[in-house]
């Protein structure tokens, strides 16, 4: 008998509560970076498209026609040509900018906005 209440008194693990409590966690974790992945996704494509767009193009319309393309093939749904801000750099050339929020329905009453910003110039400062 004594052997037996040493070995129980060493035993440790989670409980039923515990494991359950890690779980909800994990599942709310889960959920939030499900909703989230995609949305960053297309904040690459939208990089990507950018760039392409204001390689391909030496006019304004040029490049917003070139963005629209690349959005319909990269399945860019938040902006589109018309969105972008194009301007004059330094060295004459163009620069194309966006910036734009993305709103995530969590659950309920609860979303979550991310400010994106993209540019093919100097990136800005973040404040």
């Amino acid at each position: 008998m004594e052997l037996l209440s040493g070995i129980t008194d060493r035993q440790r693990g989670v409980s039923l509560s515990g494991f359950i409590f890690v779980i909800v966690i994990v599942a709310i974790a889960t959920v939030i970076g499900m909703k989230i992945v995609p949305t960053v996704v297309e904040y690459s494509a939208i990089k990507k498209a950018i760039v392409s767009a204001k390689n391909a193009g030496t006019t304004v319309r040029e490049i917003q026609l070139a963005f629209d393309k690349q959005s319909a093939a990269g399945y860019i749904d938040s902006i589109a040509g018309k969105d972008l801000e194009i301007t004059r750099n330094a060295d004459g050339g163009l620069d194309v900018s966006v910036a734009y929020e993305k709103k995530i329905a969590l659950f309920g009453p609860v979303s979550l906005v991310i400010d994106y910003v993209a540019t093919t110039g100097r990136q800005p400062v973040v404040q």
